[in-house]
């Protein structure tokens, strides 16, 4: 912005539309063909104007220059960007995917503290079960309340049941008092 205002606001304006039409097929929770549909409507006469404006100004911008090196970004990656209008079930970007190895990433350093290697593993044990309650959209809290009480009378050829893919909650008033 600071380097040349003209052309980072109208990349910015068109990457904001981009942007919303991702969010307006969330809103309606759209299919992935219903999100392929909206994106040839809405999303490639954007990224169609974007591609015509990065080849016109491409020549245009000092190359070490921060915006030429944002238009240069852009320019290689361009075509690859572009992919995304062609199957609804991509995202724009890779935030999700971000978003889901955060915790890993964010915990890597504390796995040195684990202990030993054996820690090490339980520790991976049980956020490997806490990501599968996570994806199975289960409260872990209340998960991990229930197999625990139950666990002790679990006959062992009926584990499988408390996985959480498997996992079905107890009635709180059936189980015997602790």
């Amino acid at each position: 912005m600071d380097n040349d205002k003209a052309r980072a606001e109208k990349v910015l304006l068109w990457m904001q539309a981009l942007y919303a039409v991702e969010r307006e097929a969330r809103e309606k929770k759209l299919s992935a063909e219903d999100r392929y549909l909206l994106r040839q409507q809405k999303a490639r006469p954007i990224m169609d104007l974007l591609g015509e404006w990065l080849v016109e100004e491409h020549s245009k911008v000092l190359p070490k220059s921060a915006i030429g090196k944002a238009v240069n970004y852009l320019v290689a990656r361009y075509n690859k960007i572009y992919l995304y209008l062609e199957d609804g079930r991509l995202e724009i970007d890779n935030n999700p995917v971000e978003n889901a190895i955060r915790p890993v990433a964010l915990g890597r350093k504390n796995y040195l503290f684990a202990g030993s290697h054996a820690g090490a593993q339980r520790a991976a044990m049980v956020y490997s079960l806490l990501g599968s309650c996570k994806l199975q959209g289960i409260n872990a809290n209340e998960y991990l309340q229930d197999v625990l009480q139950r666990l002790p009378d679990q006959p062992i050829n009926q584990l499988k049941e408390l996985l959480p893919p498997f996992w079905k909650k107890t009635d709180a008033s059936a189980l015997p008092e602790m």
